[in-house]
């Protein structure tokens, strides 16, 4: 069970399909009164334009950039760490499998010692072009079905938090609160931090629902919006993530930090002080 709900949960409907919301138990490293908002970026290449980096670099406070399995190509993989560094956006690798035509979305399977291998191969990716542009790499989000199997696989989960770790014990690892990854994370040392969605639904088991599944991504703003203040107020977890590829991504990314700022909650990167 990823994050077992308490007696407080229930369900909160929305105008298109219901939104279940999970209450997991406040993240022990969590700051009452702050939270991190991230996204998805990046993840553009050759001649296909996907997502609204641009106008989401003026509200998120972190920025998970994609290395080229899933998505991006170098050249925009250089430009968005550029763009996160002209907007003071802390920059994250956003691993994923090898699956362009699919987008991350489908799953693999490959040993843990491959994952291990591409997970570290596409940390150094990102790392390396953000060491030239002189920004630091901050954490780490797996991306798609590698974040969702690691969330339930504590073999596949193991594999990429040895990648992190190897790579610098530093890195801060993102992943559902109560998951594998997130135990896998703190067992190898690691600073773990729960991420929580706005804008998706919830199996009531905590995990995401599944795309596929009819009012799995909310495009209802004001439900967005209104969800992203109650995870922050309630502590469900420290950072909540705006997906790009959403229609509408920078004006709601706009709102919901703004309405975190006017509840009197702090936005702010994860590694800020």
């Amino acid at each position: 069970m990823l994050g077992e709900p308490d007696k407080r949960s229930r369900g909160a409907s929305q105008s298109r399909g219901a939104l279940l919301f999970v209450h997991w138990p406040p993240l022990t490293t969590s700051t009452p009164g702050r939270i991190d908002l991230n996204a998805d970026v990046g993840e553009s290449f050759g001649a296909y334009a996907i997502g609204h980096d641009a106008g989401l670099m003026n509200s998120i406070t972190s920025a998970n950039v994609a290395a080229g399995f899933h998505a991006g190509d170098p050249s925009v993989l250089r430009a968005t760490i550029r763009k996160a560094k002209q907007h003071g956006v802390a920059v994250g690798a956003h691993p994923s499998f090898p699956d362009l035509a699919g987008f991350g979305r489908r799953e693999m399977k490959m040993s843990p010692h491959e994952v291990e291998d591409l997970v570290l191969y596409q940390i150094a990716a990102v790392a390396g072009v953000a060491h030239v542009e002189g920004v630091s790499l901050q954490h780490v989000k797996p991306h798609g079905a590698l974040y969702n199997m690691a969330a339930v696989d504590s073999a596949l989960a193991t594999a990429i938090a040895r990648a992190v770790a190897a790579f610098s014990p530093s890195l801060i690892l993102l992943g559902l609160p109560g998951s594998e990854l997130l135990k896998a994370g703190k067992a190898a040392g690691l600073r773990v931090v729960g991420e929580v969605f706005a804008d998706r639904a919830y199996e009531p088991d905590g995990s995401l629902m599944s795309r596929k599944k009819p009012g799995a991504v909310i495009h209802d703003v004001a439900t967005v919006v209104a969800t992203a203040v109650k995870m922050a107020k309630e502590g469900v977890g420290e950072t909540i993530c705006i997906h790009s590829d959403t229609p509408g991504a920078d004006e709601l990314a706009a709102q919901t930090r703004a309405a975190l700022e006017a509840a009197g909650i702090s936005v702010r990167p994860l590694g800020a002080a």
